[in-house]
């Protein structure tokens, strides 16, 4: 079986980016820029809630639809590195989160979980951040597994919509 070729030149710039923060760290923290948003919107951001110590923020490179990220104002790549006040809200909006891609997906599961530090998956090994990620029996289709790709049935935008008017529900 020959593998093939799927353009996905959105990945470049957060490919480059990402080889960028391994290098040095003189780049901003694009979780960090997110918390603080600066001249972009919380819909440029794909930001779902925001609340007082941490947000709840769409992935843009989703694993499914409705992945989500719960990110602490705070940055900090450990869990002693959190208040107890942002521990406790992070494990709030996890469990907000849940409810809210129930409403508004109604998947069979979750994955929920952290990566801490580099060797252990973190793409921002250096601010901690918790996945909530829908899942669905069977949502490991072909595509997934003969092309290394994932089918989204829905524009980010869309996503983010759709789980803001979940959130007020749940």
């Amino acid at each position: 079986m020959s593998t093939e070729a799927l353009w996905a030149g959105w990945r470049m710039p957060f490919m480059d980016r990402a080889a960028g923060q391994l290098e040095t760290d003189s780049r901003p923290c694009v979780l960090c820029e997110i918390v603080r948003g600066g001249e972009a919107s919380d819909d440029d951001l794909m930001i779902v809630h925001r609340a007082a110590h941490a947000l709840v923020v769409l992935n843009i490179y989703p694993y499914t639809a409705g992945h989500v990220m719960v990110v602490p104002h705070t940055h900090g790549a450990k869990l002693s590195d959190l208040d107890e006040a942002t521990r406790l809200e992070c494990g709030e909006l996890v469990e907000l989160a849940v409810r809210a891609l129930e409403v508004a997906y109604h998947p069979e599961g979750f994955n929920v979980g952290m990566n801490l530090g580099r060797a252990g998956g973190a793409g921002f090994a250096d601010h901690l951040h918790t996945h909530v990620v829908p899942r669905w029996l069977g949502d490991t289709n072909f595509m997934t597994s003969v092309a290394n790709v994932r089918v989204l049935p829905e524009a980010l935008s869309q996503t983010r919509d759709r789980l803001r008017a979940a959130w007020m529900k749940s």
